[in-house]
């Protein structure tokens, strides 16, 4: 099983190998830079793509493109609300949801790429603005995440920079996937 698919019931598990996970895909980079330019990246990645392709899973049991799109949005959501109770309550408990769950009961493989990336972008471009307005004593502020302990504002900045960075690596792979099963 690979570190980046964090299945919710290896999740605690797995915590710290998912979290270097996602720094090491990060590196150097900044993370501010990475989360602004994603929205772009993603769409320039799908362009072009076919209904068919867009909604064929790269295997049985693994994400289509589409549910990949619509899966940075809602995680988008919940970063935004995670950011969101840090920043306003002393030391919250930041909840975890189960990723493939929603995939499945929010029927995201319903969903159209345009919906989809409307909602990823929207909610990034709001959750920048908050991130850009936060000071150091504010970004050093943190909640403790049910499974992988203190997070600060800063921390889960760059662990969502390294979360983009795995899923635009996903949808390529995806995309070579059903590129080469469709035909």
């Amino acid at each position: 099983m690979s570190v980046s698919a964090n299945p919710a019931a290896q999740a605690k598990a797995a915590a710290g190998s998912y979290v270097e996970h996602l720094f090491q895909t990060l590196g150097t980079r900044d993370p501010m830079t990475v989360l602004a330019s994603t929205p772009d990246a993603v769409e320039r990645s799908v362009t072009g793509m076919d209904e068919a392709r867009l909604r064929r899973p790269e295997a049985a049991g693994k994400w289509s493109v589409l549910e990949v799109v619509q899966h940075l949005a809602d995680s988008e959501l919940v970063c935004g609300y995670r950011i969101r109770m840090i920043v306003s309550h002393p030391t919250p408990d930041i909840q975890v949801y189960d990723q493939d769950r929603w995939v499945k009961e929010l029927e995201y493989g319903k969903r159209t790429l345009t919906d989809a990336l409307h909602e990823f972008r929207s909610l990034r471009e709001s959750n920048l603005r908050l991130l850009g307005s936060l000071g150091p004593e504010k970004l050093a502020r943190y909640g403790h995440h049910s499974e992988r302990g203190q997070e600060s504002v800063l921390q889960m900045t760059k662990l969502y920079a390294g979360h983009d960075l795995v899923h635009l690596k996903q949808i390529e792979r995806i995309k070579q996937a059903v590129r080469v099963s469709g035909g």
